[in-house]
């Protein structure tokens, strides 16, 4: 687990963040979710991946405390969701998907009411300011703006800005950097990672950015079929993967690949056996790859069991 200062150090327990188990869902005789179990430590950033319909947002809204779980236990923060108050939904902040209602709204203005919404959940902090949080997004320069002018990425850079006005310590991010160019993206990821690292803001994210995926979470779980199939760090899920690893090389004019599990050992060997080989590359398994091959395994496998 991530050590680190947050506002609320007088909630700080060694009790999991969120915490469910056996978890379900179902729509009528549609069934989303199936007994689910998940842990996430104070701190720890988690990719939850799946699939489209492999039950995503469900299992993020029922989190959030916007619909009730057919069966199964939460708890966020200690609390059942659905039963928190003010104080608790405090703690807890969720980027939606754009402020389409505040079009009127100037930047600046809109922050800082909800700076004052937050005021009796805040601690004294001189350096926490709407201009600071302005500044940290990227929008100082917009903060005239009306919120209906912005180009798509400053609007994402707003949702961004709306989930953190409270400090939370617990972070709900959905397709957070879509719209960003590459340079909001990586700032966007270098205060990710100050969060977690010296706040021990938790944070869980959806995305279909396998690589932004890769670059965050700690863990990443993947969903699929309504049950968590994965769960691991990117390189743990890749040695899972049977020939994750592929070595490419030439000698003369013809081109060899192999499939190994010890990379490093197999290029001694080769290197050994064939001096002359060159163009010598290593290809690590990418998230993209191993997401690719537990899916494709999942599905193969709920095949199987529908088929006896």
């Amino acid at each position: 687990m991530k050590k680190g200062l947050t506002m609320h150090d007088a909630h700080r327990t060694d009790a999991p963040v969120i915490d469910v188990s056996g978890l379900s869902m179902a729509y009528g005789s549609r069934v989303v979710l199936r007994e689910i179990d998940l842990q996430v430590a104070r701190g720890e950033v988690i990719a939850l991946l799946g699939p489209n319909g492999a039950g995503k947002t469900t299992t993020i809204e029922i989190l959030e405390g916007l619909r009730k779980p057919t069966a199964g236990t939460v708890r966020v923060l200690g609390v059942d969701p659905l039963h928190a108050d003010l104080h608790h939904r405090a703690r807890v902040g969720v980027v939606l998907q754009s402020w389409r209602d505040h079009a009127r709204w100037r930047v600046r203005e809109f922050l800082h009411h909800l700076f004052v919404l937050h005021a009796p959940f805040l601690d004294d902090d001189p350096s926490w300011t709407v201009d600071a949080l302005l500044e940290r997004v990227g929008l100082a320069e917009h903060h005239r703006a009306r919120i209906g002018s912005l180009s798509g990425g400053q609007r994402r850079r707003l949702d961004v800005a709306v989930g953190l006005v409270g400090r939370p310590e617990l972070l709900f991010l959905d397709e957070p950097t879509v719209g960003f160019d590459p340079h909001a993206r990586r700032e966007f990821h270098e205060l990710m990672h100050e969060l977690a690292d010296s706040r021990a803001t938790t944070i869980l994210l959806t995305t279909h950015d396998l690589t932004e995926a890769e670059r965050l979470a700690d863990r990443i779980l993947i969903l699929d079929g309504g049950r968590i199939s994965a769960d691991g760090s990117a390189d743990e899920l890749a040695r899972e993967v049977a020939g994750a690893t592929e070595v490419r090389w030439r000698i003369g004019r013809d081109r060899f690949v192999h499939a190994s599990d010890d990379a490093t050992a197999f290029v001694r060997e080769l290197l050994a056996r064939e001096p002359e080989a060159t163009e010598l590359e290593v290809r690590r398994s990418t998230l993209e790859d191993t997401y690719l091959a537990m899916v494709a395994r999942s599905e193969s496998t709920a095949t199987e069991g529908a088929s006896q």
